[in-house]
């Protein structure tokens, strides 16, 4: 019996070798989609959730995931159409703006004046737009075809995903299956906090900013709430690296008092605000990755994968820290605090049990 436990049990490692020898075959070939299927697969994990409940309500198994695939198509039109509509047809007003702004700034301190030159960012900026808006239109066919795919594939998961996650947790010894349970959950919060949480809060932007835009007067308010509400992506500095160039932009028109305007109700309202008022009511099942690691992950997942990067940048790093975390606790799970004290005379006391309720988000 036990012989033929073991030959099962090597049966399984060797098929699970050839799924991951497979895996990776399968990924350099379909390389050019591979952004198309991750993006698919983060937001398929989000829509799980929905599939169920929506099962639970009484809908069939296939309808259910037809119903969350249309909810992640229209969320993925209210995306991204409005960007690429933006960038296509408002570049050229986007660039005459650009080319407005002097290409030298005087700033007076102290008696001095000193003059910042910013005639080769502006020339970059310009080159940058218009290369922007030839790739979309030239990208526009296969940009088609990868939505298509997006969508299909989204189905599929849906509609399968409990059997495509059974079996990838099937060549897993039960005795590791908790770790897989615990970075699958961690990867969940994160991808919720990456997708709810930021596009909450980026609809509340657009939603602020764009009267706020129209009310200081800017033709383009629309254009202009839309980008600070892609900025909330970015974490940390965010809506503020829209906010500060147009009030740089007003001090090297002489306006200062419209610079202190934008500065203030810009970064008060469409940067500062939406974090304060709608975070806070989603955050609670979101994975609370610091601020930091955050930023480092999803800059180092923009530069290294490009757009999808935004998304699996943070979830790589938020996977990464879960691990540390439960490798930290298996290593001092045997020690208790009287033994750590025990060893150290200079350790603090115990501290106290956190009351009921309380939480520390980020």
């Amino acid at each position: 019996m036990t012989a033929n436990a073991n030959a099962a049990r090597r049966r399984r490692y060797v098929l699970a070798g050839v799924v991951a020898a497979l895996g990776v075959a399968t990924g350099a070939i379909l390389l050019e989609v591979l952004g198309t299927i991750l993006f698919a697969l983060t937001v398929a994990y989000v829509l799980l959730p929905v599939q169920k409940w929506l099962v639970r309500r009484g809908l069939s198994e296939w309808t259910g995931a037809v119903a969350a695939t249309l909810i992640g198509f229209a969320g993925a039109i209210a995306v991204f159409s409005p960007i690429v509509l933006t960038l296509y047809v408002r570049t050229e007003e986007v660039i005459a703006l650009v080319e407005d702004v002097p290409p030298e700034i005087p700033v007076a301190a102290f008696d001095v004046t000193y003059t910042i030159d910013v005639g080769e960012v502006q020339t970059l900026a310009v080159n940058f737009l218009r290369d922007v808006a030839v790739s979309i239109a030239s990208s526009l066919p296969v940009l088609a075809i990868k939505f298509a795919l997006f969508v299909i594939l989204l189905f599929a998961l849906l509609y399968k995903g409990d059997a495509a996650g059974r079996a990838a947790v099937a060549p897993v010894p039960h005795e590791y299956r908790d770790v897989v349970y615990a970075l699958a959950a961690r990867a969940r919060e994160t991808l919720y906090a990456i997708y709810v949480l930021q596009l909450a809060t980026s609809v509340a932007s657009l939603l602020i900013g764009y009267p706020l835009f129209w009310l200081l007067g800017y033709d383009m308010a629309f254009t202009l709430a839309l980008f600070a509400a892609i900025l909330q992506f970015v974490p940390i500095i965010g809506p503020s690296l829209l906010v500060a160039p147009i009030a740089l932009y007003h001090v090297a028109a002489g306006e200062l008092a419209a610079a202190a305007l934008v500065g203030v109700l810009g970064i008060g309202l469409v940067a500062w605000f939406p974090d304060v008022a709608v975070r806070p009511r989603l955050a609670r099942r979101s994975a609370g990755l610091p601020g930091s690691l955050y930023f480092v992950g999803f800059t180092g997942g923009l530069f290294t994968l490009g757009a999808i990067g935004i998304v699996v940048g943070p979830l790589i790093v938020a996977v990464f820290v879960e691990a540390v975390d439960l490798l930290a606790d298996e290593v001092n799970g045997d020690a208790t605090f009287d033994d750590l004290a025990a060893a150290d005379p200079d350790a603090p006391a115990e501290p106290a049990e956190a009351e009921p309720g309380g939480s520390s988000d980020d």
